[in-house]
């Protein structure tokens, strides 16, 4: 279908596993560190003694005009090696994160794969599932981004050094990104012209 998506991404940063999943598995905190993407986050049900079961309500956006309102839940822990998270509403679908420690560095690997189930994704991914795709990629890419700059916050050992690090990149202003969605509609109404041309044709 066309609204079925599978993403695999892959950072690589300075760090150890377990601070990569500190850092991660704090879903509370990723407005702070990793403001492009979240806009605000909140609990809906805590997690068990196990860390499992743990629920939270997400705003989140791209760098495209619009925004996302979805849940996740943790349904298995492998700290600190990884999670798995099942998603359910504007987004329907699972994600794995793999954390593998490669001398200083960690090799964090997100296998993500979910339905589209906002109606703007869901009946446009026919023919704008390439930018959705690429909405995606920059959100991940700005997400490596950030946790280096996080990792590097938390390991400073002086407030001087803290304040050196520079802020993560926020998120895009819609301004902006009318422009982008301006191009969309254009590029829509285009392709709706030429099918209904080849269809007169016939």
């Amino acid at each position: 279908m066309s609204n079925q998506y599978e993403f695999l991404t892959r950072w690589r940063v300075e760090g150890t596993c377990g601070e990569v999943a500190d850092v991660l598995g704090d879903p509370l905190d990723l407005p702070r560190w990793w403001p492009s993407v979240y806009l605000h986050v909140e609990e809906v049900r805590p997690a068990d003694a196990n860390g499992l079961g743990r629920r939270v309500r997400l705003h989140t956006k791209g760098w495209l005009p619009y925004t996302l309102t979805w849940e996740f839940e943790i349904v298995e822990s492998r700290y600190p090696y990884g999670n798995t998270l099942v998603a359910s509403g504007d987004f329907d679908g699972r994600g794995v994160w793999t954390f593998e420690q490669d001398g200083a560095f960690v090799n964090a690997t997100y296998d993500w794969r979910l339905s589209a189930e906002k109606p703007l994704l869901r009946n446009l991914s026919f023919l704008l599932k390439p930018v959705f795709e690429a909405n995606h990629r920059w959100a991940m890419a700005q997400g490596e981004r950030s946790l280096v700059l996080e990792l590097a916050r938390r390991r400073a050992t002086s407030d001087a050094a803290r304040e050196g690090i520079p802020p993560p990149p926020g998120p895009v202003t819609y301004a902006g990104a009318m422009l982008v969605g301006g191009a969309a509609a254009v590029g829509i109404g285009l392709v709706l012209l030429m099918r209904r041309a080849s269809r007169r044709g016939r």
